[in-house]
Formats: structure tokens, sequence, C-alpha cells
């Protein structure tokens, strides 16, 4: 590789971009490109909608359907890699942009994240800051602190006249130390005032700034609108503008975003300037100066005790009206939850094999610590219809609204349990304690295990967590174990399934219409053989006096599908697909239990015995892992 080839690509890329000229040249770009000129909230927006949006509608999609009803669902591109299981959150989040990208009454507002340590808050602000970075640059006056649009050097008179030819709307006024460079150094002939191009950086304070808690002994407001420069009041008077120090939070966040971490951390007192910040758009200025125009995103963010502490005192009115409050809950959809620590699994450097089923185990857990418990259904049930899943009991799709079981929990479910930090901690431990660089659900338990009794929390609630992973989380673990267990000693269990449903369809669309079937291999016609009908539907507890309904059901359903033009499939029909599934499984249950359980095999055994480990090495195993589940299974799923 040329390094040298690559440094002078980049160095003359950015050239390009590079921009210096007077604000005459500046008025002819924006009257190109009126865009140019856009306000910062606009400016985020155009960088979200930038990446693509998807809009999922319910009719199109049936787990969105199951899990928002009849409203459509939005996911944004530039969220979608990072953040999971928070659309309505997103949305929310998206909306205030648009809004104050209209100059609505949100852009005169503080965006306000509140939610459980460890919901995204502090994520969703960095991602935020970081597509400022990858913006394009903006066109500012040259050696302005503040790095201001150069419309605002345009007279109050003129500005009707130009917002016409420009097509823009030009608002906010010169900071003090422009105003005085324009009077003094070029004479009050603002079109000779040169404009150059800027970019954002974190790091180097430039359209980002951020304040963080402060002590309340020792706040000083020159943290966040800057301060008097002592060391020049020997050459100029105290509200002389070449005194001041403009690099406060929002003066190097003017034109992007100053954040507020924990910001009821600190005194009221200190957060006054939020009120002019926002409603007037203007902060105040170091000593004894005028009132500074400010044009930026006023995104804060604090945990639920914090506001509530906040909110309770009737003097902080003033600030709490100009908050759009948006909670960042934690993930409630095991799906969802599982793809968080998959993604933060590949950032880091564990290169350990992870068996099937671990992060998912682990994702049950913590969705299980933060959902409120319900009347209607049992935890892990409620987990289910959460995650979008079809529940089949005798038979039937159980028919549970799942904003029924919203309101039954409250606004406040998603705003407790465990933290994914604490389950990413779980896991590392487990990825540390390996001894063969490998782990499985087995391991994360024990783990999680170890880390609750660590917990620093109320014994009932500890109670609690260690009996949802004890009881819950295990069993259900168990039942997915023997289920791939003995899926793994019938070779194609997916043709063997196929061939089970092909069959059940016939007998039973004969069954309904009262009419023969032909045998396959023999061309004999036969009468539908109800004894094999039951043999599939008694392993969903369908009763002999209900076996006729769901026939009609099954069938009808398939003819459904066909005139839409779906293929077929033993899945189609969630309990016929349980059922089928059972069947199967009952039929080599206890021949792997033996094979499974026994020290000494014979010739057969060991054959089928070892096809068995080769089909669960296909399905994600390791040679280590698959030695361990299976030695685990041996003395916990099939106890004599």
């Amino acid at each position: 590789m040329d390094f040298s080839e690559l440094l002078e690509e980049d160095r003359a890329s950015r050239k390009k971009q590079n921009f210096e000229g007077t604000l005459l040249e500046y008025l002819h770009i924006v009257a190109q490109n009126p865009d140019i000129a856009k306000l910062a909230h606009k400016r985020m927006y155009d960088v979200i909608i930038s990446k693509g949006v998807e809009t999922i509608q319910p009719e199109e999609n049936t787990r969105v359907k199951k899990l928002y009803g009849n409203e459509a669902v939005k996911r944004y591109n530039f969220f979608k890699e990072d953040f999971f299981g928070i659309d309505k959150t997103i949305m929310k989040i998206v909306n205030y942009f648009y809004s104050a990208s209209m100059q609505g009454e949100e852009s005169r507002q503080v965006l306000y994240l509140v939610g459980p340590v460890g919901s995204g808050k502090s994520s969703l602000v960095e991602a935020l800051k970081q597509a400022l970075e990858a913006c394009d640059p903006i066109y500012a006056l040259k050696g302005c602190p503040m790095r201001e649009d150069p419309l605002h050097l345009i007279p109050k008179h003129l500005r009707p006249r130009f917002e016409e030819l420009l097509g823009v709307k030009i608002e906010g006024d010169l900071c003090p130390v422009c105003r005085y460079r324009l009077k003094e150094e070029y004479h009050g002939e603002y079109e000779k005032f040169p404009v150059v191009t800027s970019d954002f950086s974190i790091r180097a304070r430039k359209g980002v700034g951020v304040v963080p808690p402060v002590d309340p002994n020792n706040q000083d407001t020159s943290v966040l609108t800057g301060s008097v420069d002592i060391s020049k009041l020997d050459l100029y008077a105290e509200d002389d503008p070449r005194a001041l120090s403009l690099n406060g939070a929002f003066d190097v966040g003017n034109r992007g975003i100053v954040e507020f971490i924990e910001v009821f951390k600190n005194d009221v007192e200190y957060l006054h300037t939020l009120i002019t910040a926002t409603q007037e758009k203007s902060i105040p200025s170091p000593g004894k100066g005028p009132m500074i125009y400010f044009d930026g995103i006023i995104l804060a963010h604090s945990n639920e005790s914090e506001w509530n502490r906040f909110k309770s005192d009737h003097t902080n009115e003033a600030i709490l009206d100009r908050i759009v409050k948006v909670e960042v809950p934690y993930c409630l959809e095991l799906n969802e939850e599982s793809k968080i620590y998959d993604k933060i699994l590949k950032k880091s450097r564990f290169h350990a094999h992870i068996a099937p089923h671990t992060i998912e185990v682990a994702s049950m857990f913590a969705i299980l610590t933060r959902l409120t418990p319900s009347a209607k259904v049992d935890p892990l049930i409620k987990l289910k219809i959460y995650n979008g899943e079809e529940i089949v009991e005798k038979g039937t799709t159980m028919r549970i609204d799942i904003s029924e079981l919203r309101e039954e929990a409250g606004r406040r479910e998603g705003l407790s349990g465990v933290s994914t930090r604490f389950i990413i901690k779980a896991i590392d431990n487990a990825l540390t304690d390996s001894e063969h660089d490998c782990i499985n659900p087995i391991d994360v338990m024990e783990s999680i295990f170890k880390s609750v009794k660590d917990l620093d929390i109320n014994e009932d609630d500890k109670k609690r967590y260690l009996t949802l992973l004890q009881d819950t989380v295990r069993k259900e673990y168990h039942k997915v174990l023997e289920k791939e267990i003995t899926k793994a000693f019938i070779h194609s269990f997916k043709d063997q399934a196929e061939s089970l449903f092909n069959n059940y369809l016939d007998h039973a669309e004969a069954f309904v219409n009262k009419t023969k079937i032909k045998d396959a291999a023999t061309g004999e016609i036969l009468d539908p053989d109800e004894k094999f009908l039951r043999s599939i539907e008694e392993h969903i507890g369908i009763s002999e006096s209900s076996a006729k309904g769901f026939r009609q059901d099954v069938t009808s359903y398939m003819f459904y599908l066909m005139r839409k033009g779906e293929t077929i499939t033993y899945t189609c029909y969630e309990p016929l697909k349980d059922a089928i599934e059972k069947k199967l499984t009952e039929s080599v249950r206890e021949l792997s239990r033996i094979i499974t359980k026994s020290k000494i095999r014979d010739n057969e055994q060991s054959e089928k015995y070892n096809a068995m480990v080769e089909q669960l090495k296909a399905n994600g195993y390791c040679d280590q892992c698959c030695d361990v589940i299976l030695k685990y299974a041996a003395n916990n799923l099939w106890r004599d």
C-alpha cells in the first residue's frame, strides 16, 4: 500500500471542500443552494433521513401487527445497526427533530432523554454527535468563536429583500466579537467580511459542547457561556468584546449540539441559561454584554429518580415547560435484546466460540426481570408475546391482546430490571473463566447466578431474580435443549416434518370434504386415516370432539394461503407446526434419552450417537460445548 498516495488523495479531497471568500461570494452560493443556510435542527434531521427510512405497515408485516397493532412503524437506517428494540423511542426522537426542523415549538425546547441506567441514553446522544462530525462542512464567519452563520451580517432593514432573493429565512444577530470586528476592521462594509468553511469535531469542541455534572459548591456559569479574560482587563474595559472568551458549551455548541450529562445533578440556578437559550434562542454574554443569539440542539439526559426529584419542585416550572421528554426504556423484545449482545461482543476482542442459545438465555433472563407480573399470563408467555411469537394452547393460537398486557403493566414497564451492562459483564466473566475458549448456556447461567448474588439490591428483588433464573429460564432451556438433541437424532428432520405435514393435509382435506384418498404407493382408494390424524392432533391437546373443527381450520387456512400465492410449508400454521414437531420429537425421545445417558454403547447406539453429535456440530456446536451440553442433558433432562 502506498501510504503517501493515500494521504495525498485525502488532502486533495479536503481542499476541494474548503472555501474562503467574502460574504458576497457566499450569497451567490446560498442563492444556488438555499439549503446551505439551514439551522441546527434541520441539519440533524436531514442527516438522519439521508440514511434512509423504512415504513412498515401492519398489514404487510405479521410481527409488526402483533407488536404494534394497526400502527405503522418507521425504522431509520441511521439507528439500524446500533439500536434494537426501541423503535417507538427512536420514532419520538425523529419526530422531535422533524417538528424542530420546521421551526415548530420543538425548535425552542430541550430534548430530554430519561430512563434506567444502561438503557442507551448516552449512546443515542453519542450517535447524534458523531453524525455531526460526518456532516458536510458549514459556512461560518472567519475568526468567529461561535462559528456563526454569515447571513447574520445582513442588516435588519435589508433582510426581507435578501430573504426573497435567497429563498431563506434569516434568523439571528452577530455575536459581540464579530460586531466589533465589522465596525472596526471592515468599517461596516459587511460584504467584505471573510467567510470560511468549518467542520464539526467532538474532540476539538467545534459545534459540540458538553456540560458534565458540576459540584454544586463549585458551579461556574462560565462553563456554559464563557467568561471575561482577566489577563486582558489591563488593556480593555470589562464590557469590551476583545476581553471576552466565548468558549462556554453554548458558544462552542452553536449551530451544533450542547449535551447536558446527568443534567439534574446540577443545582437549578445553574440551569437558568436553558430558559433563554430555548425560548428566546439567546444566551447571556459574559460580563455586562448583551444577550447573544444561539442556534443549537440542546440534548439532556438523566436517570428517572433525578427527573422525579426535579419535577416535584414547582419552582422549576419554567424549565419543565421547555422540555420535550422522551423515555428510553430497556428493550423488551427477546430477539432484539440478543442483537444488542451480539453487537457488543463483536466489538470486543473475545474470540471464544459461543454455543447456540447462550445469548438467548442471557437475553431471556434480562427481559424477565424487566417485565411487570401479569394476572393474565405467566412471565414466560408474556415474554414470548412481547417477542411477537405465536402462543399455541390446546391446538389454537392464544388470542391475547398485547396492548391489554401493556395497559395492565402501566408506563413503568421497561424502566426497571437488570441493565444491558449487567448481562454483558456476566457474559464477559464467563468468557474470562472459560478454559477452552468456548462458553455455553450453562456457563452463562452460572455467571449470572453469581452476579445476582453479588448485586446490592433489596432481598425481595434478589430472590425474584434468582427464581426467574433457576426456575423459568433454566426450565425453558431444558425444553429447548431436549428438542434440539432429539431433533439431531432425526436425519433430515425438515424433510420428515414436510412429509408428515403433506400427509396430514391430504387426510384432513378428505375428512372435511367427506371424500376418499388414493394411496400413493399402491393406488388403493382409502378412507381418510383418522387414527393418523389423531396421532398428530393429540400432541397439542386437541380433544376428539374438537378435532373436526381443527381440521376445518387447517384446510381453510391452507386454501387461503394458496389463493394469495404463498408457499405452503409445515411451518405455515403454528398449531399444526407445533404438533408435527412434537410428534417427531416424541418418536425419538426415548431413544435419545437411552443413548445419551448410556456410558457403554453397542455398535448401533454408537453409530446413532456419533451421527447426532455431527448434526449438533452442523447446528453450531463445537467439540467442547457439544460434550458439555450432552453431559448436562444426561444428568438433568432425563432423570429416572
